[in-house]
Order: C-alpha cells, then sequence, then structure tokens
C-alpha cells in the first residue's frame, strides 16, 4: 500500500502506518473528546476530556493492531507468509505473500481477528466493571473500547469479501465445492452486494433522517469501499493465481545496460534512454557494482543539471540497493517492491549481478496471460 511509512517490526511482521491513519485517528479523538464524553460525564474537566480521548484513540487503534496480528500470527502457523500490517483510513490490514493454499488454513485465519476483537472487548468490559466507582475516566475509557471492538468483531463478521466473514465463506465455499476460483468468484461477487447494501442504506438515511446526513454518509462510503475492495481483491487473487510458482529466473533481464559512474546523466539519456527506451542501468566501476541509475534518480536532478551532474552522484549507491535471488518467487518480489517502494530490483547469485527484475516487466507478463486466458 503506498502512502505508508515504517514503524519496525512486530513478532517479525513489518507495522506500518498509511498517511489517512492520522485523519481518522483526529477525527475519533475529536468526536470523543469534544462529543461523547462531554455528553456522557458532563462534570469532567477539558484536559480530561481530551486526555482520555485521545488515550481511548491509541487503544483503539492497538486493538485494531491486534486484530490484525491474530490474522498474522495464525496465518503464518498455518503456512501463509504474512509481509506486514498496515493501519489507514478504514482500519487495518494484513498483508499476504500469498494466499492460502488450503481452505482449512484460511478459515482460522480469518476467524483469528473476529475472536481477538471479542476477547479484547471482553478484557476492556471487566475493567469497566472493576474500575467503576474506582477511577471513572479510566473506567469510561474501557466501556466504549469493549463496545467498539464488539462491534469490530461482528462487523468483520459480514459475509462479504474482503472482510474476514467473506473469507471464512470463501473457506466454506472452498471446501464443499472443492473449487478455489469459483469459490472466490461467489464470495467477490457477494462482497459487492454487501457493499451496494450499505451505499443504498446510507442514501436512505440521507433522505429519511435529513438531520443525521453524516452518518449516511459514511454509511454510504463504507459500502463504497467494500465494494472496490471487493474489486480488488479478486484481481489480486486472479493476479496472484497466474503468478503462481514462477521465479524471478523467469522473468528478469539479463541484458541490463552497464554504464560507467563517470558519464553524465545527459550523455545517458541521449545515448541510451533516447534511443533504445531502457530505464534502468547498473552502474559499474572496473567490474565492480557501484550502484543503480534508474528513471526516478533521473528526473530527481533538474533537467538544466543534466549535463553537469555524473551518474555516480544521481545514483543510488550498491550498498542502499535491496537485491534478490533468482529462485524467488515474483509474487514476494513484487511485495518488497511495494514495501520499499521501488520498481526495479538486481538479481544477485554467488555474489555476482545475473539480471534485472522490472515491475513493468511483470506487468506486461500478467496482462499476455490474461490476453491468452491463462
Amino acid at each position: 500500500m503506498g502512502g505508508a511509512f515504517s514503524l519496525g517490526r512486530i513478532f517479525g511482521i513489518q507495522f506500518r502506518i498509511h498517511y489517512s491513519w492520522f485523519i481518522i485517528f483526529v477525527l475519533i479523538t475529536v468526536s470523543l473528546s469534544w462529543q461523547y464524553f462531554p455528553y456522557a460525564y458532563p462534570e469532567w474537566s477539558s484536559p480530561t476530556y481530551w486526555l482520555t480521548g485521545i488515550a481511548t484513540s491509541l487503544l483503539f487503534f492497538a486493538s485494531v493492531v491486534a486484530h490484525e496480528l491474530a490474522h498474522s500470527l495464525v496465518g503464518r502457523a498455518n503456512g501463509i507468509p504474512m509481509r506486514s500490517i498496515t493501519l489507514f483510513l478504514f482500519g487495518g490490514v494484513a498483508h499476504m505473500a500469498r494466499e492460502a493454499s488450503r481452505h482449512g488454513a484460511e478459515f482460522r485465519m480469518a476467524l483469528a481477528g473476529p475472536l481477538a476483537s471479542l476477547v479484547i472487548g471482553g478484557l476492556f468490559f471487566l475493567l469497566y466493571i472493576l474500575l467503576q466507582g474506582v477511577n471513572e475516566p479510566i473506567a469510561a475509557l474501557s466501556f466504549w473500547l469493549a463496545r467498539i471492538n464488539a462491534v469490530l468483531a461482528l462487523f468483520n463478521l459480514i459475509p462479504g469479501f474482503p472482510l474476514d466473514g467473506g473469507r471464512i465463506f470463501r473457506s466454506l465455499l472452498w471446501r464443499f465445492s472443492g473449487n478455489y476460483q469459483r469459490a472466490t468468484r461467489i464470495a467477490v461477487e457477494v462482497g459487492r452486494g454487501v457493499g451496494y447494501l450499505f451505499i443504498a442504506a446510507g442514501v436512505i438515511l440521507m433522505f429519511i433522517y435529513p438531520g443525521n446526513w453524516f452518518n449516511g454518509l459514511w454509511l454510504a462510503f463504507i459500502g463504497l469501499f467494500l465494494s472496490y475492495m471487493a474489486t480488488a481483491s479478486y484481481r489480486q487473487a486472479q493476479w496472484q493465481a497466474a503468478l503462481q510458482g514462477i521465479r524471478v529466473a523467469d522473468v528478469m533481464a539479463t541484458t541490463c545496460p552497464v554504464i560507467s559512474p563517470d558519464m553524465t546523466i545527459s550523455q545517458v539519456v541521449q545515448g541510451y534512454i533516447f534511443t533504445s527506451g531502457h530505464r534502468c542501468f547498473l552502474v559499474t566501476d572496473g567490474g565492480e557494482l557501484r550502484g543503480m541509475l534508474t528513471l526516478r534518480n533521473i528526473k530527481s536532478v533538474d533537467q538544466k543539471e543534466w549535463y553537469a551532474t555524473s551518474v555516480g552522484d544521481a545514483m543510488t549507491p550498491a550498498e542502499r540497493l535491496k537485491v534478490i535471488q533468482p529462485d524467488e518467487e515474483v509474487l514476494s518480489v513484487i511485495e518488497k517492491m511495494e514495501e520499499y517502494n521501488i520498481s526495479q530490483m538486481p538479481v544477485v547469485s554467488e555474489g555476482r549481478i545475473t539480471g534485472l527484475i522490472d515491475r513493468d516487466d511483470v506487468l506486461r507478463l500478467l496482462y499476455t496471460r490474461s490476453r491468452l486466458g491463462i
């Protein structure tokens, strides 16, 4: 997911935050501190409202991380490689290197998140009972978190792909039909239907209760997001199926141009890009890899400076390159490209550069296979 930055790793799984997360964090904090807590507890001071609101928002998103972490750990225990967890506008998402290969693995992984949310909600409710009359702000915080975690669990159990309930539904279809592709197609169609129902409910709510138009708009927005995600997830599943079993060595380019770090950007553009359309170059000096020059590197230099800027000054140094092995799966490489926001990766075998894999080459492969109906 583009537009996200890493905050480190949890149990070996990368944890990232998308910039849109800050929007919903601010909205929830303001809603709690300005409306919910002042209405429910009018005797509190203003700083108490805001401190409790901020703490509640942070704990809510910690609960979302725990929900996604449950997916990730159960998935990993069932042989599904998990790459990262990303918090964004609508909550969180766990990124898998590939889909489950068995219906039972998907069922257990999908169910783990809602179960984790129910357990967390139960713990917060217990804390609320224990702290009633002892510490009102923490008790109020706990009660809200108990309810929201229960809502999160129930919402995710809606049988609309790619929600957890949709994945559970797909795993059951897969179990009884024995056909993964057909189960996915049906689950996606149901997911789209659920999204359309949310949109319709939101529009009806806006017209029947004009004073409550914001809730109706939000409901319709969630429905639009669900229908979009169902379609996007189906497309991703098709891509993953098309790339299953394909290795880096099968698609890498072995004729990547090699240039000197002493060349100027202008010489590279006129001598290579204009004439042959190459987009990426390995930079060597005396046979030793010094770095890689891409179109992104070139575009970062003002065009007026191309005549005076050397390749060595504009390239990505070798020590900062992300390299891969020729026997790695293309699916995992695409995930790495998304993770590091790069489009090309050198292929290294026994300490020697043997080729280059480009995101556009993989996309062309997918397009060709789809045209052939493969």
